[in-house]
């Protein structure tokens, strides 16, 4: 075993040897048919005890999406703006599969003066890291006027989202849902799908990124769920009816450039099912503390009522978030459709905070355990600084830096070994071998750590340095897996993955800034082994070089 340690500040590095063990925590009748009372069952000796990691259910099944990214105005909050949308909507179509169905998502890019890609949120790309859609890593950004196919199997289950990853085009609309069906560990009569929480700035995220840049982080004004708010007089709230005694599950998930919500519905439980693409031990809480990219499945069961209105609450945390929307981003459940009053209930009372749930509350239904033997090499230290007036984050020392037009994945296809040290590559040639890496920030500000192309155990977090006499504290069993932890302010989070993807994946702080300014590592994992259509990679990279030339196109981020 490996393990690195990422300091936004210390990478540290633990060599380790092998020990995976998985263990379902009860067996079942999988002959069983998925309902409203069994959605443990998913039916053909599949069930919520079944190792996703190994199997997956062989439907056949395609499911076929096209999406036309233009430009465009939209009023998210009614107030009239520049836009960058899929097929015109905000947010984007939801891809909608089955657990082993393949997906395959046709993108044409009509921008005017815009490359862009999707990057499948959460979605693990077994063995289809080109598929990953993060131009400067797994391709060159589609060029206006091109197109590009991906095709990705849906190994995993559970609420994920793709967005654009060139530049800052997510967050001037470019985003959307996905929800892969497959068994839960409760029971839900109806799902309601995504409720996308949104910060929501009157300027481009184009224009913002610059502000960030020299000034920090903007101020956000308002805030939206499910693409919408209002603003003064201007705009509509998001809304929806229960029905008394309805069991309803609700696909929660911070779509956010730099806001970290807490969320509730006032009066109500919120059974929590899920994080990320992880189905856990359901808890109960009245509120949950979601950062940038992070998701949460919950089932809210409907109060014995005929009528009233509720609250659906998404809060900005303070302690991370510059916002003036505390107690503006709201939306209304309602027992009577006909209701069109506004609720009198009150938020349950909260600490603000940009924390993580605690791991207790977080332990995985399939039980996967870390390796529990390794040794430890402390190695480089990543710090953030101030340069030329401009913020910089820096990894390892240095800041993530990578071109549009030569994507690692090509330099892999070409063979060439120079990399240079503002890609920050870290390679990991073994295959099957645990790494870790302890992710550490002297900076006062929390951060979503989102690794691409995994999930990671969550062995430990905290406040100041982790260093070696800590390692006997680290859980290895039981330990919460998602794909975007918190790093704490002026703290430490340590994680684990085990190599068993082949690909360039990045790792980044998923505020939208901080990405941009540099935020990033790459993780190199068995190179050799990495599979690449070099007529779709060349082709692309080709016509975005033509543009870029024609059009006198001028990078000014880290190329992700």
């Amino acid at each position: 075993m490996w393990l690195s340690s990422l300091i936004v500040s210390s990478l540290i590095t633990f060599p380790a040897v092998l020990g995976i063990s998985v263990s379902p925590k009860h067996a079942r009748d999988t002959s069983c048919v998925n309902s409203a009372s069994d959605r443990a069952c998913w039916g053909d000796g599949f069930d919520i005890s079944t190792n996703y990691y190994d199997k997956v259910p062989d439907t056949g099944v395609v499911r076929e999406y096209w999406f036309n990214v233009e430009n465009t105005t939209a009023a998210p909050d009614g107030v009239e703006m520049p836009a960058q949308l899929i097929n015109g909507s905000f947010p984007g179509p939801t891809i909608i599969a089955d657990w082993g169905d393949t997906v395959v998502v046709h993108v044409t890019n009509s921008l005017q003066n815009n490359g862009t890609g999707l990057h499948f949120h959460g979605i693990r790309q077994n063995f289809t890291n080109q598929m990953d859609g993060v131009p400067s890593i797994t391709q060159c950004p589609i060029a206006p006027g091109d197109s590009y196919t991906y095709r990705w199997r849906a190994v995993e289950y559970g609420t994920g989202w793709y967005h654009s990853h060139f530049y800052v085009q997510a967050w001037d609309g470019v985003f959307g849902g996905i929800i892969i069906n497959g068994p839960a560990t409760a029971n839900y009569d109806v799902d309601l799908g995504h409720v996308f929480l949104n910060d929501w700035y009157h300027q481009t995220a184009d224009q913002l990124v610059l502000q960030a840049a020299t000034g920090g982080p903007p101020t956000a004004p308002n805030g939206l769920i499910n693409g919408t708010n209002v603003w003064g007089k201007k705009g509509s709230r998001f809304e929806t009816t229960f029905k008394a005694g309805t069991r309803y599950r609700m696909r929660v998930l911070n779509a956010a450039a730099d806001q970290h919500f807490r969320f509730m519905i006032d009066n109500h439980t919120l059974e929590v099912i899920a994080n990320d693409f992880v189905a856990i031990n359901p808890f109960n809480t009245t509120q949950l503390s979601i950062g940038m990219g992070q998701r949460y499945d919950v089932i809210v069961t409907a109060k014995q009522l005929s009528s009233g209105n509720f609250w659906l609450r998404a809060i900005p945390q303070s302690a991370c978030s510059e916002t003036d929307a505390t107690g503006l981003v709201k939306g209304i459940i309602r027992y009577d459709n006909s209701s069109t009053a506004d609720p009198t209930t009150s938020a349950y009372s909260y600490t603000d905070s940009c924390a993580d749930e605690e791991p207790s509350n977080l332990i995985p239904y399939l039980q996967v355990n870390a390796s529990e033997t390794y040794n430890y090499d402390e190695k480089e230290n990543v710090e953030v600084q101030v340069t030329d007036n401009a913020m910089l984050w820096l990894m390892n020392r240095t800041s993530f830096d990578t071109q549009w037009e030569y994507p690692t994945l090509m330099q892999v296809a070409e063979h060439n070994q120079t990399w240079l040290g503002k890609q920050v590559v870290i390679h990991l040639p073994k295959a099957d071998e645990w790494v870790y890496f302890v992710i550490h920030s002297p900076f006062a500000q929390d951060h979503p750590m989102h690794l691409h192309g995994h999930d990671f155990w969550v062995l430990d977090s905290g406040y100041g340095n982790f260093d070696i006499s800590m390692k006997n504290s680290l859980t290895l069993v039981d330990a919460p897996r998602r794909d975007v932890v918190m790093l704490p302010a002026s703290g430490y989070v340590v994680i684990a993955l085990k190599t068993v993807n082949p690909g360039a994946w990045l790792m980044h702080c998923h505020i939208a800034w901080h990405t941009s300014e540099g935020f990033a590592v790459q993780l190199l994992e068995r190179e050799s082994e990495i599979e690449i259509n070099d007529s779709t990679l060349n082709s692309t990279c080709k016509n975005w070089k033509n543009y870029a030339v024609d059009d006198d196109v001028v990078q000014h981020d880290s190329g992700v």
